[in-house]
């Protein structure tokens, strides 16, 4: 299992489903529909749009997912290292679970 799969089955997983088609035992809860993560590309040409997913999973740039339910997973991530590992490490570490994250979405499209 990949760092970005074991990221994703712990922070995305419960809204949008091991398989990432929106089927979470969360959705249900959810105020606005929970998208289907296998279509990104599919949505956009046939591109899978990098950037704009680690913008909308980082969260702290103001790009925000589905109509905002969607937690600031930079901020989340960045209460969870704190400066364990210094003001530029953490950042790094949180840039690398986002980006690991991304890379797994990217892996999961149809």
């Amino acid at each position: 299992q990949s760092a970005g799969e074991t990221e994703y089955m712990q922070a995305c997983a419960s809204c949008h489903g091991e398989s990432g088609i929106g089927d979470g035992p969360l959705a249900e809860l959810m105020t606005v529909p929970v998208p289907d993560l296998t279509t990104i590309a599919q949505q956009n040409d046939g591109v899978f749009p990098m950037l704009d997913v680690i913008q909308v999973i980082d969260g702290r740039s103001g790009i925000r997912g589905h109509g905002y339910p969607m937690p600031v997973w930079g901020a989340r991530f960045d209460a969870e290292v704190g400066d364990s590992a210094g003001p530029y490490g953490s950042e790094l570490v949180i840039r690398g679970r986002v980006l690991a994250l991304a890379t797994y979405l990217e892996s999961i499209q149809e």
